[in-house]
């Protein structure tokens, strides 16, 4: 089964046989089960999940060996969802289920306080997780509190899990690889979409002192559909969201407390995300007040050179050419964010934006990012580095 339209990153030197997409048949043909790393999605039948189930089919060193859907229990994968038809024989158990401790990884692909619920005994047991929730992300307890209306029933984990923003918190995830090696469980809380496509927007602006003390950072973002979960409601029904945009939780999204956390703004950000008629898809413009001096001389094509030297190395984030803006279709299906950067010398303002694919960056190609660090592999292995053209 050939996928032309996708460019899987290996660091292998000889390519799989056949098709880079590996199911699990196949692997066992080739007596690669052993020696792969066996690990399982809680969650799975949600879309985050479903992309994960389809990049780690992709992976060549992950095993997918447990799904769990409390909803979709002893359903198979494929009568889920019918593009898996062919290619796993998967069925879903249930979140408790007991195989999960014998895996070496498991992601959370849950809502938040399932996690709480889910990562303390994993993480005893000697299972490395990867969350996707928010539930470790925020690193005050007391901010969760307040944004998410419940009690942080395991903080002290707060202090030892990594964030997962490769590019931006790469030593963190490297301390925590380091810890992996040496035969220890570890937790990495992965950052939310909207978090990721504006901080890798907004932060170089940031960490390299262009951004004035003072002053809102204004952050105004679109999402597609599949960011409010599979669970429809009025807001996400087709009938209410097709041909039409809106803005939604206006001063009060909970990812607005963990954007001011990665870009160090507390009670700075002021964030209104809308909901578009997309499938897939993120975009975030950031509108952020430069110093006197960074707006007395800093051009569009300057702020661009200097974003390309923060990010060199780090080959999913692409930075276009100044009077480029980024595209949700071209990050759409792939592990990339695009960023485009525009100055306004008159009001001193730098705007900064981010495009990511919400379901592949922005979630299940960012937990597979973090895995591949946390396993000592190049961050890239397996994930899809090109965008469907079309």
């Amino acid at each position: 089964m050939q996928f032309a339209a996708w460019l899987v990153w290996s660091t292998s030197d000889e390519a799989p046989e056949g098709s880079p997409w590996l199911i699990d048949g196949a692997r066992q043909e080739r007596g690669e089960v052993e020696m792969a790393i066996k690990v399982g999605v809680v969650g799975a039948a949600g879309y985050a999940g479903a992309e994960l189930v389809r990049l780690i089919m992709a992976h060549p060193d992950f095993e997918l060996a447990v799904i769990t859907s409390n909803a979709d229990a002893g359903q198979s994968l494929a009568s889920v969802y019918p593009s898996f038809a062919g290619v796993s024989d998967l069925v879903f158990s249930t979140h408790d289920d007991p195989a999960l401790v014998d895996l070496d990884a498991v992601f959370l692909a849950v809502p938040h306080t399932a996690a709480l619920a889910a990562a303390p005994g994993l993480l005893a047991a000697g299972v490395t997780v990867i969350d996707l929730s928010a539930d470790y992300r925020l690193a005050d307890p007391a901010v969760y509190k307040t944004w998410y209306g419940v009690e942080h029933t395991s903080p002290e984990l707060l202090a030892t899990r990594a964030f997962g923003l490769p590019e931006l918190f790469g030593d963190n995830l490297a301390q925590v690889a380091a810890r992996h090696a040496a035969g220890e469980a570890v937790l990495v809380a992965c950052a939310g979409c909207y978090p990721t496509a504006t901080s890798l927007a907004a932060a170089p602006a940031v960490r390299m002192g262009w951004v004035a003390d003072a002053g809102a950072v204004v952050v105004d973002a679109i999402s597609g559909v599949t960011g409010a979960g599979k669970s429809c409601n009025a807001r996400t029904h087709f009938c209410h969201a097709d041909e039409s945009v809106e803005a939604y939780n206006v001063c009060r999204h909970r990812h607005t407390p963990e954007i001011e956390q990665i870009l160090g703004l507390p009670g700075r950000v002021v964030f209104t995300p809308h909901l578009a008629p997309l499938k897939r898809g993120l975009h975030s413009t950031v509108t952020l007040p430069l110093t006197p001096e960074a707006a007395a001389s800093l051009t569009a094509e300057a702020a661009v050179e200097a974003y390309r030297d923060f990010y060199a190395g780090r080959d999913f984030v692409r930075v276009l050419d100044a009077g480029s803006t980024p595209q949700t279709a071209s990050v759409a299906g792939s592990n990339a964010c695009q960023i485009g950067l525009a100055v306004n010398s008159q009001a001193g303002v730098l705007v900064a934006m981010g495009a990511i694919d919400n379901l592949c960056k922005g979630a299940a190609g960012q937990a597979v990012q973090c895995a591949n660090v946390v396993f000592g592999m190049d961050e890239r292995r397996g994930l899809p580095g090109v965008a469907l053209p079309v």
